[in-house]
């Protein structure tokens, strides 16, 4: 009886059929709902298209908030005043990296291999940044309290040293923002600081706040962004939503890392972060150091300038593609091999289109535009123009070198930059003067798009077929 009804039962099982639909036990066919098909053609590019141009126009407007803010503030402190708070703010801005200390690009490597496994790392690194922040305001207090020969420069150290938790805190939160995909509520948060700065310098206007009453609202504007990262990071660390290119399957996380292993994971992301700020800042800090504070002023005009302009790279790289090329490189060869051709051909196109422009444009608009005091600057905006080609290109294959698992290298080539930036200041500040900052800035920059692409070619690309611009448009159309 058993196994006649057991037949029987077998019998009236529903079966599959190969075109989808199911078999009763009467021998008729019930087609079930088809399956949805995936829509193939330029969705995905398109999407992508639109994430980038609302980070490019995010970027755009945070880069005309604080050129803005520092046009005001040239005009409305004297030139000495404003060279120091540019000074300090540099060097502000080199701290940077010592608290954040390479955290937030290391999230995007680790989430990026482990997916949320890597939540692990969460813990301990806020941590880390937390205590390295600490160590870095208090040495900056310090210093103010104790060198008071200059004391507007120490003052200026006391009040801007809340900047860099605030720096610390936006740089996580724009790592976990962009490992979620919400690049729209990271465009916002990136803003909010700047328009607070550019309040702040208003009021100077209006009103003729000194040099440390312009600090001062600085370190407000840095006590908000400070709250602002808290709500993105405390529910991030708690519950981590579904992160983009990753399945929504709860997965256990795993034991929190050693510290001694997130230091030696991180360590490379900080030096290579330290790194890029020092051609971008130590000019402007030597010169206040070595010649004066109104030399200090003549060259951070066209330096922050060119800092607003490298924006760009970055947000293509560091804020949209690094995420994705560390998968890529764990999964799909031709998009990495794509990312060399066209992303580094592309980069420098649009990096000498772009130094034309900056050349012939800021030449004649920035003493226009900042005063009669800046014409020096002008010049100084002319040949640092140069740099810039060096710079986007050197953005494209660096992030092939930090994907690839050669960060190490690349942070070798960086240190070896910027100890050939220092020497070499050191030797053109004393004979040309400002305008040695300049030649030093554009001969390093090229040095290190050879020194990346020589290794990016060796090492990433290899022996490997470069794909055809038919291929590459195929792709990225297919997506």
């Amino acid at each position: 009886m058993g196994g006649a009804d057991g037949g029987r039962t077998r019998r009236a099982e529903i079966g599959s059929t190969r075109s989808g639909g199911t078999v009763t036990a009467a021998g008729t066919t019930v087609r079930g709902p088809r399956p949805a098909r995936v829509r193939r053609g330029s969705g995905g590019f398109s999407r992508r298209l639109r994430q980038l141009g609302l980070l490019a126009i995010s970027q755009v407007g945070l880069t005309g908030l604080a050129f803005l803010a520092q046009v005001l503030l040239a005009r409305s402190l004297p030139q000495q005043d404003f060279g120091a708070f540019m000074a300090v703010l540099a060097l502000v801005t080199l701290a940077g990296p010592l608290a954040i200390f390479g955290v937030a690009e290391f999230w995007l490597q680790r989430f990026g291999r482990e997916g949320p496994r890597a939540v692990r790392w969460v813990g301990p690194s806020v941590v880390l940044v937390l205590g390295c922040s600490a160590v870095q305001v208090l040495v900056l207090s310090a210093w103010g309290l104790l060198d008071r020969s200059d004391p507007v420069l120490a003052d200026l150290r006391i009040a801007l040293a809340p900047v860099i938790l605030a720096q610390a805190g936006m740089a996580l939160s724009v790592s976990v923002l962009q490992l979620q995909g919400r690049y729209g509520r990271l465009s916002a948060l990136q803003l909010t600081p700047h328009a607070g700065r550019l309040m702040t310098a208003v009021a100077a206007t209006l009103i003729g706040l000194s040099a440390l009453a312009v600090g001062v609202g600085y370190a407000l504007v840095a006590v908000l962004t400070v709250g602002l990262s808290v709500l993105v990071l405390v529910p991030f660390w708690r519950r981590p939503t579904r992160l983009e290119g990753h399945s929504s399957t709860v997965v256990r996380p795993g034991r929190p890392p050693r510290m001694r292993h997130l230091v030696g994971g991180a360590t490379p992301f900080m030096l290579g972060s330290l790194f890029y700020l020092l051609g971008m800042n130590l000019g402007v800090v030597v010169t206040g150091e070595f010649l004066s504070a109104q030399a200090a002023a003549v060259v951070a005009v066209p330096m922050s300038l060119l800092t607003a302009i490298y924006i760009l790279p970055r947000v293509v790289y560091q804020q949209y593609f690094l995420a994705k090329l560390h998968r890529w490189s764990r999964s799909d060869r031709d998009a990495i091999l794509i990312a060399y051709r066209a992303g580094t051909v592309g980069m420098v196109a649009v990096g000498v289109v772009t130094a034309v422009v900056v050349a012939v444009g800021g030449r004649y608009a920035i003493p226009l535009v900042f005063g009669p005091a800046y014409e020096e600057s002008g010049v100084l905006m002319g040949l640092l123009a140069l740099a810039i080609p060096f710079r986007f290109g050197s953005a494209s294959v660096a992030s092939l070198l930090t994907s690839g698992g050669l960060v190490r290298r690349k942070v070798w080539y960086q240190g070896l930059g910027s100890a050939g930036y220092l020497v070499t200041l050191a030797l053109t500040i004393p004979t040309l003067g400002v305008y040695g900052v300049a030649l030093t800035t554009v001969v390093t920059e090229a040095m290190l798009l050879v020194l990346f692409w020589s290794s990016a070619r060796r090492n990433v690309v290899g022996d490997a077929r470069l794909p055809r611009w038919s291929e590459i448009s195929r792709r990225l159309t297919k997506e």
